[in-house]
C-alpha cells in the first residue's frame, strides 16, 4: 500500500521526533519490519504496563497537560480552564452541567471506550490516549470516528469540528481535530493499534461507529482508508516538544510509552505506507542517532557534519523544500561554507545505504 503523500512533510521527521525512551527500550526491533516489528513493539509497551485509578488522571492534567498561562490543555476547544473542583474555583467536570462550551473539562478517551467495551482496564485509564476536553465539545463528538469533514453542523472553539466525513464511499459522520492536533491524534491510534494488538480484533461488532475504523484484524488494525488517513495526519503534523514531554510522563505514570512519538519511522515500517521515504534504521547502522551538527545556530561560519561511519550523500534544503547545494561528504566529518546563505531554517538530509536522517540546521 504505497500512499503518496507531499514530499516536502517528510522532511520535518527529525526536527523534534526523538524522545527519551530508556537505553535498551527498543533494542530488540532492530532487524524487524512489518507485523512483526509490531508484535515486537506490542510486547515491549504492554509488559510493564501498570494500569492507574483513574481518579489520578485529574492529577496527570494538571501537571502536563497545562497551557504556558497555567490554564488547561484542551484539545477540543480554547478555554480558560482551571485545574481543580469547581467548589476550589475549578473547572474539573464534576457530573453536573456541561451545557455549554467552556464551562468543565473532563477526561477524553480519544479512542472512544464504547468501542472497546466499555470501563475495562487498561485501555479504561491508559493516559496515552485520554486528554482533557471541554466537556460539552466532548459529549457532541460521542463516540463518532475522527476524519476530515466538509460543512460541518457544529464548529468549537479551537476549530474542532462534527459533520459529514469527505472519505469517499464512507457515508458517515466524522469529528475533525484542528491541524495541529491531528498529528498527535494519529500517533495514540498507531499506539492503540499495537499496545492492544492482542484484543483489539474482538472489538469489531461493540459500537456502529468504532466499526467503520476497525478491521477486525490483530495485525494491521483498520481499514484502508482509516490507515492511508492517519498517515497522511502523522506526516503533516510531526511530534513537537508538548507530545515528547508527555509521552515522558505517561512512562513515569504507568510504565510504557508510545513508540510512535519516540520514533515517528515506525508507522511506515509496519504498515508498508510512503516505502520510498521511510527512514527507519536498521541494525547495521542507526544514522540518525549518529549525527552530530555545529555550530547550530551558526553565523557566517563553517558548519560540521559529524557522523559516527561516512555518509553516501549530504543535501541541504531551505523551509520550501528546495535544493539548495550538495555537499560532498569528506570521511567521518564534513564541513561547508554558510556566509553565502540566508538567515533561516534549512534541513540537511543525509543518505546511507538507503537509509534518511533530516536534521534542522539554523542560520542567524
Amino acid at each position: 500500500m504505497l500512499r503518496k503523500l507531499l514530499v516536502l512533510s517528510f522532511f520535518f521527521w527529525f526536527l523534534f521526533a526523538q524522545g527519551q525512551p530508556p537505553a535498551g527500550y527498543y533494542d530488540n526491533t532492530q532487524g524487524k519490519t512489518g507485523y512483526e516489528l509490531k508484535t515486537e513493539l506490542h510486547l515491549i509497551i504492554a509488559e510493564n504496563h501498570v494500569a492507574q485509578p483513574y481518579g489520578n488522571i485529574w492529577s496527570f492534567f494538571e501537571e502536563h497537560d497545562v497551557k504556558p498561562d497555567g490554564t488547561v490543555w484542551d484539545i477540543f476547544s480554547d478555554c480558560d480552564f482551571q485545574f481543580g473542583h469547581p467548589d476550589d474555583g475549578g473547572n474539573q467536570d464534576n457530573g453536573f452541567g456541561g451545557n455549554i462550551e467552556c464551562e468543565f473539562f473532563n477526561r477524553e478517551h480519544s479512542f472512544p471506550r464504547s468501542w472497546f467495551g466499555g470501563n475495562l482496564d487498561p485501555m479504561y485509564t491508559d493516559i496515552i490516549h485520554i486528554y482533557p476536553a471541554d466537556k460539552m465539545v466532548n459529549n457532541t463528538r460521542a463516540a463518532y470516528m475522527f476524519a476530515n469533514v466538509d460543512n460541518p453542523t457544529f464548529t468549537s472553539q479551537n476549530g474542532s469540528k462534527l459533520g459529514p466525513n469527505v472519505t469517499p464511499g464512507l457515508n458517515a459522520t466524522a469529528f475533525e481535530m484542528p491541524d495541529d492536533l491531528k498529528g498527535d491524534l494519529a500517533r495514540t491510534y498507531f499506539y492503540m493499534a499495537t499496545r492492544y494488538e492482542d484484543q483489539i480484533a474482538n472489538w469489531v461488532g461493540n459500537n456502529p461507529n468504532g466499526d467503520l475504523l476497525l478491521n477486525g484484524t490483530s495485525d494491521q488494525a483498520y481499514h484502508d482508508w482509516a490507515i492511508d488517513l492517519l498517515y497522511e495526519w502523522h506526516v503533516n503534523d510531526p511530534v513537537d516538544q508538548k507530545e515528547i514531554d508527555r509521552n515522558n510522563a505517561a512512562f513515569q505514570f504507568q510504565g510504557n510509552r508510545n513508540p510512535f512519538v519516540d520514533n515517528p519511522d515506525f508507522v511506515c515500517a509496519i504498515w508498508d505506507v510512503d516505502e520510498e521515504n521511510c527512514t527507519f534504521s536498521t541494525p547495521t547502522f542507526d544514522l540518525k542517532n549518529g549525527v552530530s551538527i555545529y555550530p547550530n545556530p551558526a553565523t557566517n561560519t563553517k558548519v560540521f557534519i559529524d557522523t559516527k561511519q561516512p555518509v553516501d550523500e549530504i543535501k541541504l534544503y531551505n523551509i520550501a523544500g528546495k535544493l539548495v547545494q550538495q555537499i560532498q561528504p569528506d570521511g567521518n566529518s564534513t564541513s561547508f561554507e554558510t556566509s553565502h546563505l540566508k538567515a533561516g531554517i534549512y534541513l540537511i538530509k543525509l543518505s546511507k545505504d538507503q537509509q534518511i536522517s533530516t536534521h534542522k540546521l539554523i542560520i542567524k
